[in-house]
């Protein structure tokens, strides 16, 4: 599952319920957009999504009890709508779909679990030195060898590899409190 993010607190849910439209959409918005895209791994449709939802909720306002958790609930629920009207699109370039079938079998846990860890990792690799990231996109998302990575890079050949190496240790530790391991 996914860690609130450390020093920052979530409004409880009264001063949530107690808040307008727009103050709700200032302190909700990002975390939602980040949600959405955990879930979608696509930022356009997280965006879309959002704004859908919000749009629902400004609809629905007088009718809602617990607005947070209306949001996250409805923000999740058209992820899911979207993935299963979506499944078979084609993308290219870096819209790779982040989120590959792995069949019908898989139960509805493990595939929110897999997305929020997609998601994580997607945000964890954003976050890494400009380095650091050029070399894991080349490796993983590329597919280059070593000596092409060297090549391109200027970093040489066993340097790329220790790198790597270390990166990955990195965002393994990184992404362990959120439930991913060695057999994840």
């Amino acid at each position: 599952m996914l860690q609130p993010t450390p020093g920052v607190k979530p409004p409880s849910a009264q001063v949530v319920s107690q808040l307008t439209l727009p103050e709700l959409f200032d302190v909700e918005e990002t975390p939602l957009l980040r949600y959405a895209f955990s879930l979608t791994g696509r930022r356009a449709i997280a965006e879309e999504i959002v704004q859908e939802v919000f749009l629902l909720l400004h609809a629905h306002w007088g009718e809602v009890d617990a607005p947070r958790a209306w949001l996250f609930r409805t923000v999740r629920n058209k992820a899911f709508t979207h993935r299963r009207d979506h499944q078979r699109e084609v993308l290219s370039g870096d819209e790779q779909d982040a989120l590959p079938d792995r069949g019908a079998d898989e139960p509805p846990e493990q595939l929110m679990l897999r997305m929020e860890a997609t998601g994580a990792l997607r945000q964890l690799i954003a976050e890494l030195p400009v380095m650091d990231r050029r070399l894991v996109t080349l490796k993983y998302f590329d597919n280059l060898k070593y000596r092409e990575i060297s090549e391109q890079t200027g970093v040489s050949i066993s340097n790329v590899g220790y790198r790597l190496h270390h990166i990955l240790k990195e965002l393994a530790d990184k992404l362990r409190p959120f439930g991913v391991d060695n057999e994840s």
